[in-house]
């Protein structure tokens, strides 16, 4: 079911649909795709919002910065210098953290409107987005389509056409919070990725993909998350066509477990350590699958080009359990 969520300024209403099934309740935005609340039972079988959302459309323009909950895109995370080659061009994109460009630009697909569709147990949403728009080529047809399956699960899948060669990285910007209470020092997390990108002082990666044996980036046996994380990982199963389970996070308190499984090579783990009132630091873990960051400027890195002959996909589930 839908229902008016809010307006923006300039009259567009933003509407929000809710999907439940096996125990969980999600509410998405037609604004930015956005998973404002998501619902799950803890071990004693109470229900409780397990991501950092808010109330009303004022938030998300007030604090768009965090990008809570977000469909993430053109390019999630950053690509170096606001510039990337393709082909015998190079393109400027908007810096819109000076001196890269950040999950897309200033405008990304946080911050439109989506059309809405239903579909079995879930919404597609989708747009067109222009050749030129933030400074990416190709005018992209993309969708996104959230269901939830017969066990609860969410379960994003994204696709994307062009008519021109472009770049193309989508995600999903959920900060978990599996306790419901805020702070998420206690959680424990699980990452199958034996390597990492280390990042400059810019939190661009420098090229090298760095073991993680021996260092605080080493999550192949579960531990807790503490903070200080703004890393992609390098997922050990690589780019799939089907998706397949990289990542489990537990907290103790409520028994609440989420399993992460995507087709996607990387994952971004932020601890939120910058969130800001009416948050705080902290407060909730973001697991972005991605491709890895800065890869339109980094051959060696798995490819994100998309051209006219191809199809983007992307699936990423994100399954809830308790123990």
């Amino acid at each position: 079911m839908s229902e008016l969520f809010g307006t923006l300024p300039d009259g567009t209403p933003v509407h929000v649909w809710t999907l439940e099934r096996a125990g969980t309740r999600v509410r998405i935005l037609s604004y930015g795709g956005i998973v404002q609340s998501l619902e799950v039972p803890d071990r004693d079988g109470r229900p409780g919002d397990v991501v950092l959302g808010f109330a009303d459309l004022d938030g998300y323009l007030t604090h768009p910065g965090p990008y809570l909950g977000a469909l993430v895109g053109r390019y999630a995370n950053r690509i170096a210098g606001g510039r990337f080659p393709l082909g015998e061009l190079t393109y400027a994109l908007e810096p819109n953290t000076p001196p890269n460009s950040l999950h897309g630009g200033e405008r990304g697909f946080d911050k439109r409107v989506w059309d809405v569709t239903p579909v079995e147990h879930g919404v597609r949403l989708s747009r067109v987005s222009p050749h030129g728009e933030e400074g990416f080529p190709g005018r992209l047809e993309v969708s996104a389509t959230y269901t939830l399956d017969a066990s609860g699960a969410l379960r994003i899948a994204y696709e994307a056409t062009t008519d021109e060669p472009t770049v193309v990285n989508l995600t999903n910007h959920s900060y978990f919070d599996l306790g419901g209470t805020g702070g998420t020092g206690g959680h424990e997390l699980r990452i199958a990725a034996s390597r990492y990108t280390p990042v400059d002082a810019d939190l661009i990666p420098t090229g090298v993909l760095e073991d993680v044996t021996g260092t605080r980036f080493d999550f192949r046996a579960a531990r807790k998350v503490g903070t200080g994380y703004d890393h992609n990982f390098v997922l050990d199963k690589g780019v799939t066509q089907a998706v397949e389970e990289v990542a489990e996070l537990h907290d103790p308190g409520s028994g609440r477990v989420l399993t992460v499984a995507t087709t996607e090579p990387g994952m971004q783990l932020y601890t939120a350590d910058h969130l800001e009132a009416p948050f705080a630091p902290g407060d909730g873990v973001a697991l972005e699958t991605q491709h890895f960051p800065d890869s339109p400027n980094r051959p060696e890195f798995p490819s994100t080009e998309l051209r006219p002959d191809a199809v983007y996909r992307s699936t990423t589930v994100y399954a809830f359990s308790t123990r």
